[in-house]
């Protein structure tokens, strides 16, 4: 049954795969609409995100950007089938505008590794070919719990010779080496992590378990940290590729220090775009012991 599925699911990213990105992102911005006006738990996960992260918004302005979310989120789901089935220079042909490359060039010239974050925000499948085209780079991820996928999801991320590794013992020693060659790791500093390489820091005010993967990289390897978005820009023009220096204590030996100022790095990003991050994600779930879950406030963690 895992195979036949997994021949599903590959046929259809190869069927999306022939759309132009246009067409791709008209039909991600109708699931987008469909999920928003549905009771979907997307839609319910959206609305609380934004309320415990912007506040301040108005209830007309959070609807808005509520419906913008799913939108951008429809439109990245599928955007995703482009980028591993496409030639990757037309991917790469995709990136209209740069900005900050030179804290890249900056980085490298030290002779020291360099971590690249890139949250949930925008398009970041671009992200990852569009740096592994430049330098030699390693990418951290989680395997699907379909084992045929994992294969294929390897094969398409690799394509210009980037190293997926795992996010387990032996790949965290593989990234490690990397690293002290000088090369780049890339890594999603936003998910909600698992295991014993966690602390508490504040995301947009609110206590969640945050990874210390970062700051011990950084301290095993003395590699420098910068942060990168693929911005959408409209009417299915492409894209830009923003870079950003990290906020100042990311590779503090304290870990509530070092996780606080990955979570503002993170912070800093989105806000600079909010409606292309994907809000849908249950970034709060895991809190301290005793407080309560957002998602299911008769619940505590």
């Amino acid at each position: 049954m895992s195979k036949l599925n997994y021949f599903i699911i590959a046929g259809l990213l190869r069927v999306v795969g022939w759309l132009s990105l246009g067409n791709a992102q008209k039909i991600g911005k109708w699931i987008g609409l469909l999920t928003w006006k549905l009771p979907t738990k997307s839609r319910q996960v959206t609305d609380t995100n934004l309320s415990i992260c912007l506040p301040d918004l108005s209830d007309t302005d959070r609807s808005a950007m509520s419906k913008a979310s799913m939108i951008q989120t429809g439109q990245t789901m599928m955007e995703v089938p482009l980028m591993w089935e496409w030639p990757v220079q037309k991917c790469l042909n995709l990136i209209k505008e740069t900005k900050g490359l030179e804290l890249i060039d900056e980085a490298m010239s030290s002779g020291k590794g360099l971590i690249l974050l890139a949250p949930h925000l925008g398009n970041w499948e671009l992200v990852g070919l569009f740096f592994s085209s430049r330098y030699k780079m390693a990418a951290l991820y989680s395997p699907p719990n379909m084992p045929e996928f994992e294969d294929y999801m390897i094969k398409v991320r690799g394509r210009l010779g980037s190293e997926l590794v795992r996010g387990d013992r032996r790949g965290l020693i593989r990234l490690t080496s990397i690293l002290r060659e000088g090369g780049v790791a890339g890594i999603l500093p936003d998910q909600s992590p698992r295991g014993k390489g966690n602390a508490y820091a504040p995301f947009f005010g609110m206590e969640v378990r945050t990874m210390t993967l970062v700051s011990k990289l950084m301290q095993k390897t003395g590699a420098n940290a910068l942060i990168t978005y693929a911005e959408r820009l409209p009417d299915a023009s492409g894209f830009r590729i923003v870079v950003k220096r990290t906020e100042p204590g990311l590779g503090e030996k304290d870990p509530v220090v070092a996780t606080t100022a990955l979570n503002r790095s993170i912070e800093h990003c989105v806000l600079d775009i909010p409606e292309q991050y994907q809000w849908e994600y249950k970034r709060m779930r895991h809190r301290p012991p005793g407080e309560a879950n957002p998602y299911k406030p008769d619940q505590v963690c």
